[in-house]
């Protein structure tokens, strides 16, 4: 049965402000046109777990190398296999639309992102990252330390974001009015805990913290980091301040889709002390487009012959390579090739890789569930708050369990006129059931969720709005729970294998720089075994 409206603003934002919120006439009750993205979870239901047994082929093509899914990590494998002179490659995708939850759209207005909206600029060590921006123009060079120096145009504008709280906003996330010296004193002791950590380094010179993770150390006194939840790491430490905690719980939910009581405290810190190069130093700068990480994907896809609409049913090893079963948008299809790559999350691989079915259960990752709405308008809302720190890029509700909203017109500089603000709200809960809980929820309701969360620091933003487009991300993201980042790694890749596995899974944490590694890892082994 589908909820009424305020039913799911009461379910996702709370009862008062379901109560707030008017079915009635006039601007304030209308719910804008809206309508809901195909993000492929039901096609994958339909095409890949309920299909009882793979299609007849009975014509097979032949390719060097297969990949397997066109979100970052394929993407990157086939643009690693491209620059290593393998140049018939094929990419298989579900989707309609290649990029998984890094896709994005684009109107006469802007470009706008589905889901990731940047990176972190990388580090001297991080040299593929590094190759990867300068081709797409994005470094000007270097500083007098060495640190890159990224094109303005991409470094995030100021300011960067700010926080509603009461009424008003404030620049930045921690929030500084009201503050006592207790919470001054507190925070001063955490930025000193990360300061050390980000200074650590073990005997070999490998930092507790790096990106990619890949790079981090694996001595025993950061793993045990991951045996406990950022929370009651926190709590060891006595950093009980609630500004303290709302900014971990933030982070956690902006990354991870959890909460600091459930995340790995290795992740947590991770978020905090990998963007630093050395204590005291400055977080990296963000690198963002309007269309946020979908720009990676423009460059990444560039050349590759991508096939969508289709589904993948079985891979497997045969002597001499591999073979591909699958059923596109002209029925059965099958393709034999040296070798794959499958570039799908786990639960995904389980289904289709013939070694992985009936074999020893892999370890289950925890996959939490988003939404996020693209809501264009015609003209931005007066900002009526006197004193209130200026429109930023990322506006974050800090008594909303949403995310809040970036612009994606704040890079060009245009705090005025036409925008598309683009609104994340992460499900921390168990995703199976949050997709229960969800089910039967249309467009409509969707969106009156987003109205009435922006209706908090916008009062007549409805009247403003053209339409919505919302995105319901059932599987968005594997999660960094208590035990998973080092617990459930799964072993090294073993490079002779002809079927290469590469996601986020590989470490629990489904960030850009992740999958690229994965994808760069997958593409070598098979180009090593090429040669």
């Amino acid at each position: 049965m589908t909820p009424t409206r305020r039913d799911f603003v009461a379910l996702l934002l709370g009862a008062p402000l379901a109560y707030a919120c008017r079915g009635g006439g006039g601007d304030r009750g209308r719910t804008p046109p809206s309508a809901l993205l195909d993000t492929g979870m039901t096609r994958g239901h339909t095409a890949v777990r309920d299909a009882a047994t793979p299609p007849v082929v009975t014509a097979w093509r032949q390719a060097r190398v297969v990949v397997i899914g066109a979100g970052i990590a394929g993407l990157t494998a086939a643009w690693e296999l491209r620059r290593q002179g393998v140049t018939d490659v094929v990419v298989l995708e579900l989707c309609d639309v290649a990029g998984g939850t890094a896709r994005g759209g684009a109107t006469d207005v802007t470009a706008y992102p589905w889901g990731a909206h940047y990176v972190v600029a990388p580090q001297p060590a991080q040299t593929d990252m590094i190759a990867l921006l300068g081709e797409m123009g994005a470094i000007e060079g270097h500083d007098a330390t060495g640190a890159l120096i990224i094109d303005e145009a991409l470094r995030c504008r100021e300011p960067e974001e700010r926080v509603f709280y009461r009424g008003r906003w404030y620049e930045g996330l921690y929030l500084d009015a009201g503050s006592t010296a207790e919470d001054r004193r507190q925070l001063a002791g955490f930025k000193r805990e990360i300061d050390q950590w980000a200074a650590w380094h073990d005997a070999s010179g490998a930092r507790a913290f790096a990106i990619p993770t890949r790079a981090s150390s694996p001595a025993p006194e950061v793993r045990a980091l991951d045996q406990v939840s950022f929370a009651a790491w926190l709590d060891a430490r006595k950093l009980t301040s609630e500004r303290l905690r709302w900014l971990a719980d933030y982070a956690c939910r902006d990354d991870y889709g959890l909460l600091a009581a459930d995340t790995s405290a290795w992740a947590g810190l991770f978020y905090f002390a990998a963007r630093q190069r050395a204590a005291g130093a400055a977080p990296q700068s963000v690198v963002t487009w309007p269309d946020g990480n979908h720009a990676l994907v423009r460059h990444l896809a560039t050349g590759a012959a991508i096939e969508t609409g289709v589904a993948v049913h079985d891979v497997r090893e045969v002597a001499g390579g591999v073979e591909v079963v699958a059923t596109g948008p002209q029925g059965p299809l099958g393709i034999r090739a040296a070798a794959a790559v499958v570039a799908v999350p786990g639960f995904v691989a389980d289904r289709i890789v013939e070694s992985r079915r009936g074999g020893p259960p892999a370890p289950k990752g925890d996959y939490g569930a988003w939404c996020v709405a693209n809501v264009h308008l015609r003209d931005r809302p007066r900002e009526r708050s006197r004193g209130s720190a200026p429109p930023a890029w990322d506006n974050v509700f800090r008594d909303s369990p949403s995310l809040g909203y970036v612009s994606a017109t704040h890079q060009a500089g245009r705090d005025r006129g036409a925008t598309v603000w683009t609104w994340y709200y992460p499900f921390p809960g168990d995703a199976a059931a949050t997709r229960k809980q969800l089910a039967g929820a249309g467009a409509a309701e969707w969106t009156e969720v987003v109205m009435t969360d922006l209706e908090r620091a916008h009062p007549g933003v409805r009247a403003l709005v053209e339409h919505v487009e919302i995105a319901f991300w059932g599987h968005g993201m594997i999660r960094p729970r208590v035990g998973a980042v080092w617990g459930r790694r799964p072993p090294d890749l073993d490079t002779a294998a002809r079927v290469q596995i590469a996601h986020t899974d590989r470490s629990s944490l489904a960030l850009f720089e992740e999958a690229f590694d994965h994808g760069l890892a997958a593409a070598r082994a098979i180009v090593g075994q090429l040669a």
